[in-house]
């Protein structure tokens, strides 16, 4: 269960107004289920909005999911974090889901860089965002955890393709490379998102060093929330 009130407490006290919310699913199962995130987004519409994510060994019932969570309840996106399923993006049962992504115009968030737990981190390698955005133009990729080792090679990408964004989950602001500092303050200012990966990192966490990265305000207010705004059709 997600600690809520931690939450909402955190959010309160970076300032946070809107916050996305992933469901997570892997080969055992639901880590957090699109029904739990449903609940919190159904107590609080105005403070959150929903994240999907589906069993992708199961294509047909995975689309009906998918769908059934955007045009019945109003979730933002899909979610899918790649070394829970020891799969690359371009594995072929990823691909209804991203064509799925297309139809209802929601991107798909995908996991890039180095895992966290002792997995292999082979599926994360931004060079398989590649062959999925040539394939799916249209389709609007997030790769959520910067990246890293592989940083440089994910703002190829993000400059590369008009529809492949980063997130900076799971890193705070003192760990952010120097070229995606560089990246944001430049030519990506209109790429890169605020994220907080909670509740290992905590938006207060994060608020706290984000001056010290000096953005000058039109970059801040795009990476905030101007970037996410556009990239996720928020209100």
């Amino acid at each position: 269960q997600v600690p809520l009130d931690l939450l909402l407490k955190t959010m309160a006290a970076a300032n946070v107004s809107r916050a996305l919310l992933a469901a997570w699913y892997g080969p055992q199962g639901a880590l957090i289920s699109n029904e739990d995130v449903l609940e919190v987004v159904s107590r609080f519409p105005e403070k959150f909005s929903g994240l999907a994510s589906v069993d992708i060994r199961h294509p047909v019932a995975a689309v009906r999911t998918l769908r059934k969570f955007v045009t019945e309840h109003g979730f933002k996106g899909l979610r899918i974090v790649q070394w829970l399923w020891e799969l690359p993006c371009t594995h072929p049962l990823y691909y209804p889901l991203l064509a799925e992504c297309v139809e209802l115009d929601v991107p798909v968030c995908l996991q890039v860089g180095h895992t966290g737990p002792l997995r292999s981190s082979e599926t994360g390698r931004p060079s398989h965002i590649e062959r999925i955005a040539l394939d799916f133009p249209d389709l609007k990729i997030v790769g959520g955890h910067i990246g890293y080792p592989w940083t440089t090679e994910m703002i190829a990408l993000a400059t590369k393709f008009p529809n492949v964004f980063i997130d900076t989950s799971a890193y705070v602001p003192r760990r952010y490379p120097p070229e995606l500092v560089s990246y944001m303050k430049g030519h990506g200012k209109g790429k890169v998102m605020f994220g907080t990966n909670y509740p290992m990192i905590t938006a207060d966490a994060c608020m706290a060093q984000l001056d010290a990265l000096q953005l000058a305000d039109d970059v801040k207010a795009r990476f905030l929330f101007e970037n996410a705004q556009a990239v996720f059709n928020l209100d």
